[in-house]
Formats: C-alpha cells, structure tokens, sequence
C-alpha cells in the first residue's frame, strides 16, 4: 500500500517539484532577492500540486535503483536551473540600456546596490528593472513565464537526458540578444549623446576659451531624461516583446 501510494503519488509530484522549484529560484518576478525563499518553496508546491495531474501521463516510472533516481531528480533540476537562468538573462537587457542611459546622461558615477544582481548598478538601471517587473505583473506575464514552464515538458520530457551544446547556445543566444535588446532601447540616447558630444568638439574648436564641459553637461543630462520620457513606454513595450518571444523560441508555448 505504502509503496503504491510513492509511486503513483509522492513521486510525480517530487519530480515536476524538482523542474518547477529549481526554476522559481531564478525567474523573473518570483525569483527575485526580495521575494522569500520560504514564500517561492510555498508557490512552487502550490503550482506543482495544480499540474502533477496534467503531466502525469508524460512522466516516466519510479527507477528501482537509487542512482537512476538521483540522475533523473538531478536531469529535472538541471532544466528548471537552464529555464530559470535562460529568463533571468533576458532581464539583463535593462540593466545594459542602464548603463547605457548613465554613460550618455553623466551620471554613470551615481550607482546603487542591486540585490537582484548582487553587486553596483545605475540608478537607470535599477529603475528600469523595478518597472519592467511592475510591467509584467500589470501585464500578466507572469502567467506566460509559468505557462511556458509547464509546457518546457513539451521540449524537454522528463527523464530525457537535454542536449548540452543545444542548451549552451541558447544561454549564449540569450545573452546576446540581452545585449542587442539593451542597446537597441537606449539607441535615441546614444544618437542624441552622439550629435551633442559632436557639437561640443566643434564649439570647443571655435571657442578654446570656453569650458565646454559645464556648457554642455547641463543640457546633455536633461537631454538624456527627455529622451528617456519620450521613449520609456516603447524601450518597454519592445522589451515584453523580447520576452514573449524569448518565451515562445524556448518552451513553444505558442
């Protein structure tokens, strides 16, 4: 009886925990320093005690041998570890667009701790990350996020060893759209520094005399925050884009 009830009950619930607990560690929103771990172990018992029955089908036997076990607990571990960090890079993007913003406003010196990051950022930067999150509660993304974790059985079945190469080019492909992303949303700015930095060799050609520095430090730094409140809603509407096809592009959820 007692061994009945652990096949068929404890350990497909263990095994979708082990996917969907090891994610939670590192998604966007619930994965966050500010979040308890104590309130995402509770989320993620929540959820898996909502879809073990819908995936239950899918999952394989209980192995007999203890070592079987542990490599297939570790296999499910290791996926939502790649899930997790694979959505946690896409946040990267807003900390590269705020830096970014810093470098062209001058005020890459003023910085702040990101617990999120564990280590210095840009007021920019942190701010954009804060609203990004605010967006993607506003938004519902976050349903996409655990949507597309659920459907990750589709292209990673339980019990079935990943690709590594497959998986280091998506971490890799990953970072570097951060990247582009991060870039493409603070390219007004970098343009708009670009002509003003150009502007300033050609009046301090003109004009050697003039100290061009505090002439133009003040108009470049509001130069920077208009164009900041001109583009935040599209920098933001473009990255949600990144992330739902970043989503699609990993679990196929679409």
């Amino acid at each position: 009886m007692l061994s009945a009830l652990v096949t068929e009950q404890i350990f497909p619930f263990m095994l979708v925990f082990a996917r969907l607990g090891a994610a939670m560690m590192l998604l966007p929103t619930v994965g966050e320093a500010a979040v308890p771990a104590r309130v995402r172990m509770h989320l993620a018992l929540a959820v898996t005690l909502v879809v073990t029955p819908l995936l239950r089908d899918g999952l394989p036997t209980m192995p007999s041998a203890p070592m079987a076990l542990f490599v297939l607990i570790a296999g499910e571990v290791i996926i939502g570890l790649f899930f997790g960090a694979l959505m946690r890079m896409i946040t990267a993007a807003l900390h590269v667009a705020g830096m970014i913003f810093a470098f062209q406003s001058s005020l890459a010196a003023a910085q702040v701790f990101d617990p999120n990051q564990a280590s210095q950022t840009s007021i920019t930067g942190n701010f954009l990350s804060l609203l990004a999150l605010l967006i993607i509660f506003v938004s519902d993304l976050h349903h996409l996020l655990f949507t597309g974790l659920v459907d990750s059985y589709t292209l990673f079945p339980a019990g079935v060893a990943p690709v590594a190469a497959e998986g280091a080019d998506a971490m890799a492909r990953g970072l570097a759209d951060a990247f582009r992303i991060g870039l493409q949303m603070t390219i007004p700015v970098v343009v708009a520094g670009f002509l003003l930095y150009l502007g300033a060799g050609l009046l301090n050609r003109l004009m050697p005399q003039m100290m061009v520095f505090f002439v133009v430090l003040p108009l470049q730094i509001v130069l920077a925050f208009s164009l900041l409140m001109i583009t935040l809603s599209a920098s933001l509407y473009w990255f949600t884009n990144f992330l739902d096809e970043t989503l699609a592009l990993v679990t196929g959820y679409g």
